[in-house]
């Protein structure tokens, strides 16, 4: 089941983004199958970054809520809030429809 997660980082917190952010890529890279889409939201210039959006592949909330907390830029404090939806994919980079 494909979960989208929404997280906003806290602001002026760009340090822990840059001390995570290799540890934070290996996590990723470690979830091989799971991750199937991420990367930063940024500012309106595209100049900074202001969170993350990831869609997983598990099978249910527990372990999207799992991957999300242990990515380490959750373990650092980076983000102000994470939100994580169910999604249904309906087109677009190769993921199945929902």
């Amino acid at each position: 089941m494909l979960f989208v997660i929404i997280c906003t980082d806290n602001p002026d917190r760009g340090d822990l983004r840059a001390d995570n952010r290799e540890i934070h890529l290996d996590y990723l890279e470690s979830k091989g199958d799971q991750l199937r889409l991420g990367g930063r939201t940024t500012t309106s210039d595209g100049e900074s970054a202001t969170g993350s959006i990831l869609v997983v592949d598990v099978e249910s909330l527990a372990e999207a809520e799992a991957f999300a907390n242990n990515d380490p830029f959750a373990k650092a404090g980076l983000f102000k809030s994470v939100e994580i939806r169910p999604w249904a994919c309906s087109v677009g980079a190769g993921l199945e429809p929902g």
